[in-house]
């Protein structure tokens, strides 16, 4: 595949955080049959006032500087394209040992979780070669942009034997 539209809907910290290899998952109530996707910048979370009570205190200034997309005209700035690598089910009283694979709060994951079993989405992210500024379609998760994106000289933001220790690390 070298163009893709497909891509899922996220908050713009986490993907900045995903992007710079501060993140390597996502934690869901759900699984996903789409293994690749743009990752799509989202901004309404950060019309809420206590937004940054979702995030640890250490990532605070990181997400206060990445709280916000670039964006023209109402297209935003994608710069990240992921793969699912493995999605692993945890119950949701043993996803604090994955807290370093992410910037959100335990107190903020229990409450998305809500007693649910977690789906834990580990990615493989990777940098385009040239960011692009683009619409999407409507979509809760998942949506399509307005156009087709390269994928051609992309680089992953962490390096294979980087990658394969988080991997072994969350999977056992």
């Amino acid at each position: 595949m070298t163009e893709i539209t497909k891509c899922l809907n996220e908050w713009n910290a986490t993907i900045e955080a995903l992007g710079c290899g501060k993140q390597s998952i996502l934690i869901r109530k759900y699984s996903t049959t789409l293994n690749e996707f743009l990752l799509y910048p989202t901004v309404s979370y950060a019309n809420k006032d206590n937004y940054l009570d979702s995030f640890k205190n250490e990532d605070i200034d990181f997400v206060k500087e990445n709280t916000l997309p670039k964006s023209v005209d109402k297209k935003y700035e994608v710069k990240y394209y992921a793969k699912v690598e493995e999605i692993i089910e945890k119950s949701a009283n043993r996803i604090g040992s994955l807290n370093k694979y992410h910037i959100w709060t335990r107190d903020h994951v229990s409450s998305y979780l809500n007693g649910n079993k977690a789906k834990v989405w580990l990615l493989r992210v990777y940098k385009l070669d040239k960011p692009i500024l683009t619409k999407r379609s409507n979509g809760m998760v998942f949506a399509n942009t307005n156009k087709k994106i390269s994928l051609t000289n992309m680089k992953p933001v962490i390096s294979d034997v980087e990658f394969n220790k988080i991997k072994e690390d969350i999977i056992g």
